[in-house]
């Protein structure tokens, strides 16, 4: 995506913020339609169980709905939703394993899918290596990179301190070249 278009994207994004919070239902919809599988893709990402990630973010939009007023700054609509998906990911997580805090659950080693195109060879190992980061990285990367967020953005958005962002980001990076030079040599 070039920067003009996320530009735009997110120029649409906060008008419809905005649009929402003077009441336009349809602004709500639009946001869901335009945010609903991103949302959906970061539960997976978190949970690597799909119906686990579509209940988590179906009661996230219920918040987002009556929440969305009290937004101060539309453009921060992306880490806010986010933010409120991970809340409910770690409720879903808390509920069905007892004891478990999403911490835990983003320090597990477990591999999960990442969904996405598979349109490039180089793009299918690419998501494969992000695919076999520990959830946390994976879950930064996805943010940063894929989603476009700001260190601070996906810092909101994780519950996690900006710095923690960074460390995540650059061992992520250190792994995944590491993974992608030995693909090459193989």
């Amino acid at each position: 995506m070039n920067a003009n278009s996320n530009d735009a994207d997110r120029a649409t994004d906060a008008w419809l913020v905005v649009a929402a919070q003077g009441g336009d239902r349809r602004a709500i919809a639009l946001l869901a339609r335009r945010w609903h599988r991103r949302l959906v893709a970061h539960g997976w990402r978190l949970t690597g169980d799909r119906a686990m990630a579509e209940e988590a973010v179906q009661a996230a939009w219920i918040d987002i709905v009556r929440g969305i007023a009290r937004l101060r700054d539309e453009r921060a609509f992306p880490a806010w939703a986010y933010r409120i998906v991970t809340r409910k990911t770690a409720a879903a997580i808390g509920t069905r394993v007892a004891g478990r805090a999403l911490a835990a659950a983003l320090e597990q080693d477990t591999p999960l899918p990442v969904p996405g195109p598979d349109d490039a060879a180089d793009r299918s190992a690419l998501r494969h290596a992000v695919a076999t980061l520990a959830p946390g990285h994976r879950a930064a990367v996805a943010l940063h990179y894929f989603e476009g967020l700001s260190v601070a953005e996906t810092a909101v958005a994780l519950g996690i301190p900006a710095g923690t962002v960074k460390t995540r980001l650059m061992h992520a990076r250190t792994r995944l070249k590491a993974m992608l030079e030995g693909e090459d040599h193989a």
